[in-house]
């Protein structure tokens, strides 16, 4: 299925994508879509038994907003791709690198994005984005890491990399920025996603495609990132994982790099499922 909310921010609304691309009101089956939802199979039964028969929404105007309500918590998996890796000069990890995301920095995937204050290195970074769909802790495997998945859905790890790099600390300065994780624009079920080693991602900057990757140069594969993660901390049904970018962004180009200015528009997509459109504004 193809869950996602959508209305003004804040007042969002579920709603599901049929197959034949009409938009269909959730709000009579279920109050919306999170953690809650993606743990209770029964309401997810509901969900598929009522599909034929629910109101359409005219989707002319209508915002869409993130998948996922209530998010608990958005870890992130750096310098996953070996491609990545190469073009930024680094050295495969020997485990992921994790680091974190405040759920506050989440927005629709065509909200705008917000160039920081006194950034003058705002890069781009197209993710595949894991939501979790049943409660982890200490997983055995991998194979127990993907029946551990809800769903997943197209994230942009919008970074400040002067902020990540230069400024002292940990990374977490050049991520949590407002705006810099717009998410969806779907909640696809795992059950629609066989093999998530095999999906192409893209993005595009002003129309010039930027990043053309796939999931299956991942250095850690999607069950073992959340088998891995699951050893550190509990996953709960609605946390999200970003397992990384290909290469293309910004910092991995010779100077000048082109890093994103207030105008300009990014766009991305992860096949099958769906694409997203940012207007860069100052913050």
């Amino acid at each position: 299925m193809k869950l996602l909310r959508v209305g003004t921010a804040g007042a969002e609304r579920p709603a599901l994508l049929d197959p034949e691309g009409t938009l269909r009101d959730l709000s009579g089956v279920v109050d919306d879509i999170d953690g809650a939802l993606l743990a209770d199979d029964a309401a997810l039964g509901r969900i598929r038994a009522a599909a034929g028969s629910l109101p359409a929404l005219d989707s002319a105007g209508l915002r869409i907003g993130p998948p996922v309500a209530r998010i608990g918590k958005i870890v992130c998996i750096g310098l996953n791709y070996h491609d990545h890796a190469r073009e930024t000069g680094s050295e495969p990890p020997a485990e992921p690198v994790i680091f974190f995301k405040a759920a506050d920095t989440v927005v629709g995937p065509d909200d705008t994005v917000l160039v920081p204050r006194g950034s003058t290195k705002t890069d781009w970074e197209v993710e595949l984005a894991v939501v979790v769909g049943r409660t982890a802790r200490y997983l055995g495997s991998a194979e127990e890491g993907l029946a551990h998945v809800g769903g997943y859905a197209v994230a942009h790890d919008v970074s400040e990399r002067e902020f990540q790099m230069d400024r002292g600390g940990t990374w977490d300065k050049g991520k949590n920025c407002e705006t810099f994780n717009p998410l969806g624009p779907w909640l696809v079920t795992a059950d629609e996603v066989p093999d998530p080693q095999a999906l192409s991602l893209r993005l595009w900057v002003n129309g010039e495609l930027k990043q053309d990757g796939t999931t299956a140069e991942q250095i850690f594969p999607v069950g073992e990132v959340v088998r891995y993660v699951s050893q550190f901390m509990t996953l709960y049904p609605g946390d999200v994982i970003n397992t990384g970018t290909p290469a293309g962004v910004a910092f991995g180009q010779p100077e000048p790099k082109p890093y994103l200015r207030a105008g300009d528009v990014v766009e991305l997509e992860i096949e099958g499922l769906g694409r997203q459109r940012q207007e860069l504004k100052d913050a």
